[in-house]
């Protein structure tokens, strides 16, 4: 498969970030995409909401579902999903983006935020996956995508922010079973993760550490999502792909096209060696 024409992707956190730049690669080829984040209305400190991602999303040659949607909520998600099939006949692509962050300590970890992070990361994954399954069964070639990291086990991943690794590590542990378990019903799910920070809201999260300048656009990890989501699912299951290294294996070679700012020394992104 070439593109992603008249294929159905529901992406969860769509409403900015990666998730946007995946939906807007994925309408220019003519895809129906579902914009399942909770952000309604304007936030007062991040851009985007459901509905200016559904305008750049129609703007871009694709058709679009904007939902509220609380990935906490099972209730919610079970919804979400029957309104994607009912609209557009059936759900081809689940991409499981949406992502809660705090790089603290344990001590520094409040219990709310710790079930956040579990809520959002783990639970939600599983749950939006569960629900999708049925439909992903009835597509020609279904894709689930998680934007998870590598099973790196040194400690020092661990050290620092234990709870937020654990909650990441639980969505890349999803890949790992749903990609055995499906396999039979010829079900792709993947993994995929920045080889470098990239610019986003989260950028924020890291402190001050990482500079704006030192990060690539979204849009490298959506060209990646999409050339994974382009390949057959028979044959393209359990892997955990690094942005930089699926375009290589594309033919890409410039990559300066994707700096924020080109020639500035590039931050590295949590869990790679």
């Amino acid at each position: 498969m070439t593109d992603l024409q008249g294929k159905t992707l529901l992406i969860t956190g769509a409403s900015r970030g990666i998730g946007r730049a995946i939906a807007l690669r994925a309408a220019a080829d003519g895809a129906n995409i579902v914009i399942a984040a909770k952000t309604d209305s304007p936030h007062p400190r991040l851009p985007g909401t459901i509905h200016t991602v559904a305008e750049e999303v129609i703007a871009a040659g694709g058709n679009a579902l904007p939902l509220v949607l609380d990935i906490r909520d099972p209730l919610q998600i079970d919804s979400a999903v029957e309104a994607a099939a009912r609209e557009f006949g059936g759900i081809d692509v689940l991409v499981n983006n949406a992502s809660a962050i705090s790089l603290t300590g344990t001590l520094e970890t409040s219990p709310k935020r710790f079930d956040l992070m579990f809520d959002v990361n783990v639970r939600g994954t599983f749950l939006c996956s569960r629900a999708c399954v049925p439909h992903l069964r009835r597509a020609q070639n279904p894709h689930i995508l998680n934007l998870s990291p590598p099973l790196n086990m040194k400690s020092h991943w661990f050290e620092n922010h234990l709870a937020y690794t654990m909650s990441k590590y639980g969505m890349s542990m999803c890949v790992l079973g749903l990609a055995e378990e499906l396999k039979g019903d010829g079900i792709a799910v993947n993994a995929l993760w920045p080889k470098t920070v990239i610019a986003t809201a989260a950028l924020a999260m890291l402190g001050g550490m990482v500079k704006p300048e030192q990060c690539r656009k979204p849009q490298i990890v959506a060209e990646a999502a999409h050339a994974i989501l382009c390949r057959g699912s028979r044959d393209c299951s359990g892997r955990f792909f690094i942005d930089e290294e699926v375009l290589r294996e594309e033919g890409v070679r410039d990559f300066s096209v994707y700096a924020n700012q080109p020639g500035e020394q590039l931050f590295p992104d949590l869990f790679l060696d």
